[in-house]
């Protein structure tokens, strides 16, 4: 029988506004997580009494309080979070790992079906369904790309994210595990149909000062990552056809240029940052679905010939 334990770990602050639709929806999931470490980042509101009633309803919850810095910290301070619950826990005594932020509403096969297709592509590294908002009463897209797994919920085969050393912390490592993973022959996916799609009830890059300082943000992330200039421009412009409108485009490319005019140092890992310009340049020419089937069709056997295990 297919073992399908999974690991969920939420770092969190100040979610009560939000939190009990994403615990509501996870209890009500099919398959139920094995554990869920919830890592209190210093919350201030009501969260903590929020955490304890679903602890003490469901023993697979476990709450941990992490000291408070005294803010709200996204990137680093997410990753930071998040491995001051992981490293309370044996991850590798379960095949799946998920980070999950705590302002999601999940459909309630979300799990089932993201297990279902890994069991089905050993293959496949690190998976999630597709983020939308809410807009005058309808569900928006965010408009993420099919080759990545999206941040606020990283569903990973454990053994993926072993083999890539797992979360950098910094901005963008949300998209620089995926990176990761497609060079070392795994695939990052996502996928947007309706037992996968999810309500993010905080929108994309407003969760810390306001959507112009995210914007920003991930420009700033962009360049540390070394993204390709005229990748990232094109990126821009495809930003700026949603709210903000215009404005959050030159946002991002805002926060690109500062970092490369102040000389900030780039992730340390050159290959990547090699491999990562030599897709997003080919994707320029001949989309990111193409440029994508072609990285994964020439590193098919990196994961026999490497030794690891693609369904472990």
């Amino acid at each position: 029988m297919t073992d399908r334990r999974y690991l969920l770990i939420s770092p969190c602050r100040n979610e009560a506004t939000y939190m009990r639709q994403t615990l509501d929806t996870v209890v009500a999931q099919t398959v139920t997580p094995a554990k869920w470490v919830i890592v209190d980042d210093g919350s201030t509101d009501e969260t903590p009494a929020i955490l304890a009633e679903y602890a003490a309803r469901h023993d697979w919850i476990e709450v941990i309080a992490k000291p408070d810095r005294g803010h709200r910290a996204v990137g680093p301070g997410v990753v930071e979070a998040f491995y001051f619950g992981l490293d309370r826990v044996d991850m590798g005594a379960f095949p799946y790992l998920c980070k999950l932020d705590l302002d999601l509403a999940l459909p309630e096969r979300y799990f089932e079906e993201l297990m279902d297709r890994m069991e089905a592509d050993p293959r496949i590294g690190t998976c999630s369904g597709k983020p939308y908002i809410r807009q005058n009463g309808a569900l928006i897209s965010e408009r993420r790309g099919d080759e990545m797994s999206v941040g606020m919920t990283k569903f990973y085969r454990t053994g993926c994210f072993q083999q890539i050393g797992g979360f950098v912390h910094e901005v963008m490592w949300d998209a620089l595990d995926c990176h990761k993973a497609r060079q070392l022959g795994w695939r990052a996916v996502s996928w947007d149909t309706p037992d996968l799609r999810f309500e993010h009830l905080r929108p994309m890059g407003s969760s810390q000062t306001s959507i112009h300082t995210g914007r920003r943000r991930h420009g700033f992330g962009q360049y540390y990552m070394g993204s390709d200039p005229l990748f990232f421009a094109a990126t821009c412009i495809f930003r700026m056809a949603e709210p903000p409108y215009i404005l959050g485009g030159f946002s991002m490319m805002q926060g690109y240029l500062g970092a490369w005019i102040r000389g900030v140092p780039r992730h340390e890992d050159a290959e990547l940052r090699a491999f990562i310009r030599t897709y997003q340049r080919r994707a320029l020419r001949v989309g990111k679905a193409r440029a994508v089937a072609e990285i994964e069709s020439e590193r098919a056997g990196l994961l026999t010939t490497s030794g690891s295990e693609a369904t472990s």
